[in-house]
């Protein structure tokens, strides 16, 4: 998975059926850990409604988490149509929670379901979804009149980015690099430097 849809904040929204108030709350999370606290403290902070429904999907490497839970409501009816709206949207390294008051009428099975549907996804457009590029971390070392080639390699035919630089007897860059465009990279410093750069690669 080099490249993901995920959330790019935290998003809310607010929707009503047949006087049930439904809160969605919609937000990026690194690992399952987050998923969870980010869940704790939506039940936290709404601990007096019926029920805080949620779902979370996270891919990191070959690594995959995923949960939806009912809270109370009849099964299926409404953490899986959560579920499926981050699963059909393709976002990943994300959670939802949607809390419901309860507002005497009943909606069954199907309006249920169509009510944390909605809700959800009104919070995760709130959220944006974006386009997320997994990094590969460099240090690069190379003698200085290579200095400007190296920037141009790098900037302007969009491999990634500078985030340290580091002169004394030779130049040190720190760097960023797009996964999917590592190994092209990597050919064309090469070519650039007629091999003569040291490349490490950072954890």
């Amino acid at each position: 998975m080099t490249t993901y849809k995920t959330l790019k904040a935290p998003g809310e929204a607010k929707k009503e059926f047949k006087n049930s108030v439904f809160i969605g709350h919609a937000s990026p999370v690194k690992n399952e850990d987050e998923a969870k606290e980010f869940i704790k403290q939506i039940k936290e902070r709404h601990s007096d409604a019926n029920h805080n429904v949620s779902a979370y999907l996270i891919k990191s490497g070959n690594n995959l988490a995923m949960k939806y839970d009912d809270d109370g409501e009849p099964a299926g009816s409404s953490g899986k149509p959560i579920f499926k709206v981050l699963e059909l949207k393709d976002i990943h390294n994300a959670v939802v929670v949607v809390t419901r008051y309860f507002g005497g009428t009943k909606l069954g099975f199907g309006g249920l379901a169509r009510a944390y549907r909605e809700t959800a996804a009104a919070a995760i457009e709130d959220a944006r979804v974006i386009e997320v590029h997994e990094i590969v971390n460099i240090t690069i070392h190379f003698e200085y009149p290579q200095t400007q080639k190296i920037k141009n390699l790098i900037l302007i035919q969009d491999y990634g980015n500078i985030i340290a630089e580091n002169y004394s007897d030779e130049v040190e860059f720190t760097l960023e690099i797009i996964k999917e465009k590592e190994n092209d990279f990597i050919k064309k410093l090469s070519d650039l430097t007629k091999n003569k750069v040291k490349i490490e690669y950072k954890s």
